[in-house]
């Protein structure tokens, strides 16, 4: 069923605070996740004064809302500041699975942002993540698009490292093996040994800082993790459980990740 011409979700459900619509499959999900992502950048920008920030995530469960994003319509991404929230640590700048490589393929190319703030996994990581966070504090963090991994992580806040009252924005963290085998099934590493073992990464008070989140969460690898982002107690054990105490969430998923 289509209403203004997109796709409805099959089911709307409200968790806590969080609004989770539900979707025939992936096309469906990131076709009306672009929608919504593209209508809050379109409100925010009628103020000509103002430059929006905007987080991304880099997986491939992102990949038809990129796909979606790139092609809104009114949409001044010159007045757009760009940031992501994870990088690995180590990998030479002309690695394929470097996630700031990712959405300048995927994304950065397609939209032309006026500004792009990547992390650098290369160098004095301590220093890069000072670096980071100053920007990212510098003002307020309007969007964040992200993803719930396999093991219920957020960025990189897997639940060995997660902190729900991390001190700092962005941190180095240690990838548990659940994390590193995700990246082995999403197809971006040959083997397991491959998968570096440490990341930089937004912390949790930095991603619940944005004032609009859109979660995007597709697929049957998905969801056992779903599940429990949604159901279970709200604790590290779980990272993406703090989601639903976010008062400016939307969740986006698809019939196999959400079992219905």
């Amino acid at each position: 069923m289509k209403a203004n011409g997109l796709t409805q979700p099959l089911e709307t459900q409200v968790v806590d605070r969080m609004s989770v619509q539900i979707y025939a499959n992936r096309d469906q999900m990131g076709a009306a996740a672009a929608a919504a992502v593209g209508h809050q950048l379109r409100q925010l920008l009628l103020d000509s004064e103002r430059q929006v920030r905007i987080v991304f995530a880099a997986a491939p469960s992102q990949n038809e809302l990129y796909e979606g994003l790139a092609r809104e319509q009114g949409i001044d991404w010159s007045r757009v500041c760009a940031f992501h929230m994870d990088e690995y640590i180590g990998l030479p700048e002309e690695a394929p699975q470097r996630f700031g490589r990712y959405l300048t393929e995927r994304l950065f190319s397609q939209i032309h942002p006026g500004r792009v703030e990547l992390l650098n996994g290369l160098g004095d990581v301590e220093q890069e993540c000072r670096r980071y966070g100053e920007l990212l504090l510098s003002a307020p963090i309007d969007l964040i698009c992200l993803g719930i991994g396999e093991n219920g992580h957020i960025a990189f806040n897997d639940p060995p490292v997660a902190d729900f009252n991390d001190p700092v924005p962005v941190k180095v963290a240690k990838l548990d093996e659940a994390c590193r085998r995700q990246q082995v099934n999403d197809g971006c590493f040959a083997r397991l040994d491959d998968v570096p073992e440490q990341a930089l990464t937004l912390t949790v008070p930095a991603l619940m800082a944005g004032k609009k989140l859109f979660a995007i969460v597709p697929g049957a690898s998905k969801r056992q993790a779903l599940k429990a982002a949604l159901h279970d107690p709200i604790s590290t054990a779980c990272p993406a459980t703090i989601l639903r105490t976010h008062p400016g969430i939307t969740m986006f998923t698809d019939r196999e990740a959400f079992d219905l």
